[in-house]
């Protein structure tokens, strides 16, 4: 059955809501959703529905092709001078010594050991500590480039630059400017969480503000560069809050088109100080992929962070809207596992997760972090990889 035919069914479905129809046909036609139909989307849509929705809309967009990179995760520091309540990862200073504190050496050998590996994408971020200011930054960047020039630098959040920012007392524009100088060459999409004071305020009350991360990232893109978003889902939000988020990372879209990716991030339970709040189900995960594929007509991709929704269900959420699951980390980074991830001990090969893409019945595409085709796994043979066998059967007259 093809994408026309599916809407067909559900459009002439005799138990469909009017209200969801009407988005339904919007979707068919290109139109984009209102807030409040956001909201009825996440109020009312069942999961099927959300499905031929939101894989209309990633088909359109992608086709068959699934993303992935070569990345690996550099994590400077778990300790933090903020006091995140539904982060498992940080350790405030007073718990230094269940933390780490890398130096600059430090880092710069964990870029040597990758020196003989086809990775595109170094990933950095970690909490937050006064020694690790702007120029400690500006310098590390700039050895990582002069260590390996091609070697893409994705690096900290808005909540680390408001930070470093005012300690050096200089304003977004002005630091943004000098860290792409550097050799920063896009921005994650951490720290995001939800931008709505309601929530913000009782789950991240001394960091940045929403209007703030939104705020470094327009910079960033003035600048000409790319940058990702999150939306931290499942705690004490309600439909309302993440749809507000969504319509606010919508708007600065339409004004920058500086996003590349939004990567909805499923809260954790595990030893944090949010701990008695269960966490989302299967099936709420793939309903909320499903509706940010809907809602964020702007924005060309949506990942899925396997390590964190485990491998079975990042195969499913590619029929939910998502087109990209990340990257193939070797264990390099900690916080997923030190938040209850189903991957504790996240590592998988670039055979492995091509197979995971093509068990899904879609087509693997090696990107660099720009979304430029590095290789197209699509017809690819593997070293070694066994080719099927062919017996002639006996006939039988």
């Amino acid at each position: 059955m093809d994408v026309s035919d599916k809407f067909r069914v559900l459009l002439n479905g005799a138990n469909l809501l009017p209200e969801l129809k009407h988005i339904a046909e919007k979707v068919l036609h290109g139109q984009r959703i209102t807030f409040d139909e956001g909201v009825l989307l996440y109020e009312k849509g069942e999961l099927g529905y959300l499905g031929i929705l939101a894989n209309h809309i990633r088909e359109q967009k992608h086709g068959d092709k699934t993303y992935f990179n070569r990345n690996f995760h550099i994590e400077p520091t778990n300790l933090c001078v903020y006091d995140c309540k539904f982060c498992s990862y940080s350790r405030l200073i007073k718990e230094r010594s269940q933390g780490w504190e890398y130096t600059m050496e430090d880092m710069l050998g964990m870029i040597a050991k990758y020196d003989d590996e086809p990775v595109t994408e170094v990933h950095i971020v970690g909490g937050v500590l006064p020694q690790y200011d702007m120029p400690f930054y500006m310098e590390l960047f700039s050895r990582i480039k002069e260590h390996r020039p091609e070697l893409h630098v994705k690096a900290l959040t808005p909540v680390e630059y408001h930070y470093i920012f005012k300690k050096a007392k200089v304003d977004y524009a002005t630091g943004m400017r000098m860290m792409k100088e550097s050799g920063l060459e896009s921005m994650p999409g951490g720290g995001a969480e939800i931008f709505h004071p309601e929530i913000r305020d009782q789950i991240a009350r001394d960091k940045c503000t929403g209007d703030q991360w939104l705020q470094i990232h327009e910079e960033w893109h003035k600048l000409g560069m790319r940058s990702n978003a999150t939306m931290l889902y499942g705690h004490i939000e309600e439909y309302k809050h993440r749809v507000d988020h969504m319509e606010q990372l919508r708007w600065l879209q339409d004004r920058t088109g500086g996003f590349q990716t939004f990567i909805p991030l499923k809260f954790r339970n595990k030893d944090n100080q949010m701990s008695n709040i269960a966490e989302t189900s299967v099936v709420e995960d793939l309903r909320n992929y499903a509706i940010a594929r809907i809602y964020l007509d702007n924005f060309d991709h949506i990942k899925a962070y396997w390590a964190m929704i485990s491998r079975t269900t990042a195969q499913l959420s590619l029929n939910f809207g998502v087109d990209d699951i990340d990257g193939t980390l070797d264990d390099t980074t900690k916080i997923y596992s030190m938040a209850g991830a189903e991957e504790q001990h996240p590592a998988m090969s670039t055979r492995e997760l091509v197979e995971l893409i093509k068990q899904a019945g879609r087509h693997p595409i090696e990107r660099d972090t720009l979304y430029n085709v590095v290789t197209d796994y699509n017809e690819y043979e593997f070293p070694n990889q066994a080719k099927p066998q062919f017996y002639k059967l006996p006939v039988i007259n």
